[in-house]
């Protein structure tokens, strides 16, 4: 396949991972796209995710594990807790997944902020309906049964509970990524003490909300992504109208999820690694003691 008609497929799956696209409808356009059924059955393999490979193992020698849960208006959320070994008091940040649930890659992304000094705590969304399953289309489907102000007041409730941590600062940033990415926008303006938001690609805030955010913001944004950085314009005239703090960075030539290094079909390593290079320095400066 030629670059243009790569950059099509990887368009098109966008919109079956974002709901705007059944299965069916999905399959019968990739057929067109790729000359056949056949073809188009052999090509899903590549725009899907392979969690085999992972930056920090699992059971990376200094690191601590566990399973961490706080309470938000009486349900029960569960998240992924990662931190060096010490003890020590570190700044918290919340890892924001992606539409496909509390994953192999978010937890791997967990541990990796971890490394760079963070207390960090990625929340399973879908933990009030049982956690997330191994099956990512079955995720996607019950994440978009979720109703966004219980989501937002789920990890808003998660702020406390992380800068009350023993092991914590009690500064708290977010990090969020695609689905995540729109959830740490909104975040931000959520009334809660998080201190900086770093959404990668994601759905960006009404003008009419944009006031409410308190949290400094570190925007990662796509060159080939369409569909979200055509609200791009309205936001950052909102934010600079309302003398927000924040940073925006755009990647020409990458797709949207760059960052998600577990599918070869979008992953831009270039701009995988200056854009989390940019975000561990945008934390360690906002969330210093």
């Amino acid at each position: 396949m030629d670059q243009p008609l790569d950059r099509e497929i990887i368009g098109l799956y966008d919109e079956f991972a974002h709901g705007e696209l059944s299965r069916r409808a999905f399959l019968d356009r990739l057929a067109r796209l790729v000359g056949g059924s056949s073809a188009a059955f052999a090509a899903l393999p590549l725009l899907g995710s392979d969690y085999a490979g992972q930056i920090v193992a699992q059971d990376d020698e200094r690191l601590n594990i566990s399973e961490a849960e706080w309470d938000a208006d009486g349900t029960r959320v569960t998240g992924y807790l990662a931190r060096l070994k010490g003890g020590e008091r570190r700044p918290g940040v919340i890892v924001i997944h992606e539409n496909r649930g509390l994953n192999a890659h978010i937890k791997d992304v967990a541990r990796r902020v971890a490394l760079e000094g963070f207390l960090a705590l990625a929340p399973d969304m879908l933990s009030p309906l049982g956690g997330t399953p191994a099956d990512e289309n079955r995720a996607r489907e019950m994440l978009r049964s979720l109703n966004q102000e219980e989501n937002v007041a789920r990890l808003a409730a998660a702020v406390p509970f992380l800068a009350g941590h023993p092991e914590s600062t009690g500064k708290v940033g977010a990090v969020g990524f695609c689905w995540g990415g729109g959830y740490a926008n909104l975040l931000a303006a959520a009334g809660t003490s998080l201190a900086a938001s770093v959404p990668y690609y994601g759905r960006q805030l009404a003008a009419e909300d944009v006031p409410n955010i308190t949290a400094a913001l570190c925007l990662h944004y796509a060159g080939l992504d369409e569909r979200i950085n055509a609200g791009i314009a309205d936001y950052e005239a909102a934010l600079e109208a309302n003398n927000k703090t924040y940073e925006i960075y755009m990647y020409e030539g990458a797709n949207h999820a760059f960052n998600n290094d577990t599918n070869p079909a979008r992953y831009h390593e270039e701009a995988a690694e200056l854009a989390w290079s940019r975000t561990v320095a945008f934390l360690k400066r906002h969330l210093a003691s």
